[in-house]
């Protein structure tokens, strides 16, 4: 579907020590960074997409986020909703909807809603049955 998706940040350190656990707990990694450069990358394994990737904006600009945008990451089950939400509010994140499912959506749709310490809108879903 996409390559991969950027977010902005003020912080690369203060990004990766919240991504890195909430995404490690979906099977997605760091792949590559440069910390210095002010740049990480993510994926499930090396060389793939999609990718997810947080950096200090290219333009020398300070980061925003987007009015209207969600970036979703895909879990294979409930369970894996409930744990990426708590993680990410243990590490800084703010909430914007409790795990639970969504029913607007389909009969399936459970997800969370969390904003990372950066103010970028984050969703975690599961599209299957409990």
């Amino acid at each position: 579907m996409y390559s991969h998706v950027t977010l902005g940040t003020a912080d690369i350190r203060r990004a990766v020590a919240f991504y890195d656990p909430i995404l490690a707990g979906l099977g997605i990694k760091r792949q590559e960074a440069d910390l210095e450069k002010g740049y990480a990358g993510y994926a499930a394994a090396p060389e793939t997409t999609p990718q997810f990737w947080i950096l200090l904006p290219i333009n020398g600009q300070a980061a925003s986020i987007g009015n209207g945008v969600t970036i979703a990451f895909e879990a294979p089950d409930r369970a894996s909703v409930d744990r990426f939400h708590a993680t990410a509010l243990a590490q800084g994140g703010t909430d914007e909807g409790a795990p639970g499912l969504r029913p607007h959506y389909h009969a399936d749709y459970y997800g969370a809603y969390l904003r990372d310490p950066d103010g970028n809108k984050l969703c975690c879903v599961c599209h299957r049955p409990a």
